[in-house]
């Protein structure tokens, strides 16, 4: 079974900047789409950001101009550079993969289409 493992989170101050990582054990039929998602204390989890195996790209409203997704596959690995950061960024931002058929990061129910998921990595800014 594929495992997803991210790291890169911290705690910084608004305005600061991290980059996630989240390296994948092996590449599959099913990880054409990779994405980020959060979950802050006591709200639902959410997407962030969404790369297809094309390129393409999508973005939450909420973190659009400050946030950029990006794939290295020579290193079965995925990134989220987070500038810009904002008290409301906080939460445990988890990687995930899913089929190449998913384009909307804020679908409704999207996270279910992700097969497989990382255990998380913290992202604290205070202000």
């Amino acid at each position: 079974q594929v495992q997803l493992a991210e790291s890169g989170g911290g705690s910084v101050q608004t305005g600061g900047s991290l980059r996630l990582s989240c390296h994948v054990s092996a590449y599959t039929s099913n990880t054409a789409c990779m994405a980020w998602f959060r979950q802050a204390p006591g709200k639902e989890r959410e997407g962030v950001a969404l790369v297809i195996d094309d390129g393409t790209t999508d973005y939450a409203d909420s973190v659009k101009g400050r946030f950029i997704i990006s794939r290295d596959n020579a290193k079965n690995t995925l990134y989220l550079q987070m500038n810009n950061l904002q008290p409301n960024d906080t939460g445990m931002y988890y990687c995930a993969e899913g089929p190449g058929s998913i384009t909307d990061i804020q679908r409704p129910g999207v996270s279910r289409r992700f097969s497989s998921w990382g255990r998380g990595t913290q992202v604290t800014v205070s202000s």
